[in-house]
């Protein structure tokens, strides 16, 4: 048989209908051709089909895979055939924010104004947006002094200049056994070791802190932990801060997501002498045009500030004058307001269809944890969901070290519109009533 194409179609056929599963390696073209009684260069051209359909991937010395297949027809979500909803990336952006932002960039755009937006980024902005900073980052419990506050040009710049000022290149970096995928990312790039540190219910144990060897710094996320959706009490943070004074160890305190909830006080309130708070506004109002805060104590700031210049990592001018007028116009205390709102729409959402199953979350979060029953597997679930055109995260994307991850998958809940969202966790809750295969998908 030499049409090609017929070969392609009958090949699509099976992805579609679960006979090839995403992940699956074809058989060479030369095999493939050898099966089929053809010339290898019909094969070619089955696979060079495949592949401008968007169905297989090739990957230089190991093979040719099937990728994710389109949904089954008649999707589960009142979405049109093929749309994708996201619980991967968790970008809250809400409907009419626009509004609320454009007067004050038209402000800006006039040429008196626009002036002060071209000069050279620095670390310590200007008074005003030291000011306006001061006044959104103020958590219960804790205001920084405004000379502390240093600019970034993003929360991931702020956190890879915390991490080169206080970790040399072959140091350790504490972190706790799930973590922000960036950090790994950032620690590849500076020569860092990542330690993974053990937790439980209640966040990074006080104990593995203490007996973690050698570290010359930790990273953890007290307040809306990324991928657990959990807060640290009060407690906790006072027996970690006992432990950094014991250690005379520095920490690099993420608290991008505790504009969401009131309290409990930062770990900045409890040891203002060991940390380095780092925050951002691109949850809270848009990674598009964002900004980045590092607040060291007093003893680090030089060394935080020459890391964010040798970085390259400082705010632009014409950012910090935008997301100044923002902050000091009352724009980004309103959007926060609204975020808390639609925040705990979604988590509602999160109790209704996943009730009864082993989930990990804060009424207050963006994203949430869920342990999958048995006989599912994060990477089948992830498969599966996939096929339904949903996406998700498995535990595998935020373990640290070389241990099994946890058989889980995270979903962020703020990017697809709520109506899409509640469909999307009423499929994810079927699919995980079942068994992989019941749905004739996987």
């Amino acid at each position: 048989m030499d049409d090609y194409r017929g070969l392609a179609d009958a090949l699509a056929d099976d992805i579609a209908l679960g006979k090839l599963r995403a992940g699956d390696r074809l058989p060479t073209q030369r095999v493939f051709a050898r099966d089929k009684g053809i010339a290898v260069s019909t094969a070619i051209r089955v696979y060079s089909e495949l592949l401008r359909r968007g169905l297989v991937t090739g990957e230089v010395g190991r093979g040719t895979f099937v990728r994710a297949a389109p949904p089954v027809p008649g999707p589960a979500l009142t979405e049109p055939a093929g749309a994708r909803v996201d619980l991967e990336l968790n970008f809250p952006v809400l409907p009419g924010q626009a509004a609320l932002l454009a007067p004050a960039l038209e402000g800006l755009l006039r040429p008196d104004a626009l002036a002060g937006g071209l000069a050279a980024a620095t670390t310590t902005g200007t008074p005003e947006a030291r000011s306006a900073a001061t006044a959104v980052l103020t958590r219960q419990g804790w205001t920084p002094a405004p000379e502390q506050v240093l600019f970034a040009g993003n929360g991931r710049q702020a956190i890879a200049a915390a991490v080169s000022a206080l970790v040399p290149v072959g140091g350790r970096l504490g972190v706790e056994a799930l973590t922000y995928p960036v950090v790994r990312a950032i620690a590849g790039r500076l020569g860092v070791e990542l330690v993974p540190l053990a937790m439980d219910a209640d966040g990074l144990l006080p104990d593995a802190l203490r007996g973690a060897g050698r570290l010359d710094a930790v990273y953890l996320q007290p307040t809306l932990h990324n991928p657990l959706g959990t807060t640290m009490p009060p407690a906790r943070r006072a027996a970690l801060a006992g432990v950094l004074a014991e250690r005379d160890l520095p920490a690099v305190e993420d608290t991008i997501y505790a504009f969401l909830r009131d309290g409990p006080a930062p770990l900045a309130a409890v040891a203002p002498e060991r940390t380095v708070l780092v925050d951002s506004l691109s949850k809270r109002v848009a990674p598009g045009l964002t900004l980045g805060f590092v607040v060291p104590p007093a003893a680090l700031r030089e060394r935080v500030a020459a890391a964010l210049r040798s970085g390259g990592w400082m705010a632009q001018a014409f950012t910090l004058e935008a997301t100044t007028r923002w902050m000091a116009g009352g724009v980004v205390a309103e959007i926060e307001r609204a975020k808390r709102t639609d925040a705990a729409a979604r988590q509602a959402l999160v109790a209704e269809h996943l009730g009864g199953f082993a989930v990990r979350t804060d009424p207050a979060s963006y994203h949430c944890w869920w342990e999958l029953p048995a006989p599912w597997r994060a990477e089948t679930f992830v498969a599966t969901a996939a096929r339904r055109g949903i996406a998700v995260t498995p535990a595998a994307a935020f373990a640290v070290g070389t241990g099994h991850a946890p058989n889980a998958v995270r979903l962020a809940l703020a990017a697809p519109p709520v109506p899409a969202l509640g469909a999307a966790l009423a499929v994810l809750a079927a699919l995980a009533r079942g068994a992989p295969g019941d749905d004739g998908v996987e």
